[in-house]
This record gives structure tokens, sequence and C-alpha cells, in this order.
């Protein structure tokens, strides 16, 4: 209960954060914001990203893997960003803050996931590859 809790209030804050960027996204489409076109790809992935999460936050079993997805999508995006900021630092200090909140919300995500399903199994012998249930036909 507190978990999924937690979770729900994970997926609303990290969804609005992420809409948010639309802001900054259409800023610097218009030319009123100066903004690397990297920043302007990814922020055009996150706010409808934060649109799903919010989404999913009515729900969280239902949308396990949408959150699952979230959490490695951006684990992985903040693995090579920190690799690229190890190979070249010259950028702010404020970049490592920004990694690792990434980081965070990424693993925030992945640790509160809710747990998968159980999986119905069925006593009894059955055919390999036949669905429980399923008929056997005949031959002959």
């Amino acid at each position: 209960m507190i978990r999924e809790r937690g979770l729900k209030v994970v997926l609303v804050l990290v969804g609005l954060a992420f809409i948010a960027g639309a802001y900054l996204l259409l800023k610097s489409l218009l030319g009123q914001w100066d903004m690397v076109p990297g920043d302007q790809m990814i922020l055009g992935i996150y706010v409808p990203m934060g649109v799903f999460l919010l989404l999913a936050a009515r729900n969280p079993s239902a949308n396990r893997t949408l959150i699952l997805c979230v959490g490695w999508i951006n684990l992985a995006h903040d693995a090579v960003m920190t690799v690229q900021w190890y190979q070249n630092p010259k950028g702010a200090p404020s970049d490592v803050l920004g990694l690792s909140i990434l980081a965070l919300i990424s693993l925030a995500l992945i640790v509160l996931a809710p747990p998968a399903p159980k999986r119905e199994t069925t006593s009894g012998a059955g055919e390999a590859g036949m669905l429980p249930g399923a008929v056997q036909p005949r031959l002959g």
C-alpha cells in the first residue's frame, strides 16, 4: 500500500517535471531560448513520456511495463551522458547534478514498479505447446 502510494507520487511528480520541459522546448523552437539541438530532441521525447507517466499514475499495476521501460530508458540515457561528460568534462557542475537527479528518478521508477503478476499454473498433464484448456484433436 505504501509502495503503491509512493509510486503514484513519483509518477505524478516526474510526469509533471517532464511535461514542464514543453515550455523550454517551445521557447527554443521559437528562437527565444538558445538550446543545443540534442537537448531539443530529448525534450521532444520526455514531454510525451511525462503524459504517459501521468496516465500510468491512475493504475500503476496495469502500466508496469511502461513504468519499467521509462526507468530503464532514463537509466541508459543517464549512463551514456555520464560517459560523455567524463570524456569531455567541460560542462558545468550542474550537469553532474542533473545526471544524478535523472539517475535517482530512474532508480525510483525501477524499484517502486509494481511486482510482476503471478502466473496461473495448471495442475495435471498437458501437451507441450498447448494452451491451458485447449482440446487435443483426435487423429484417426
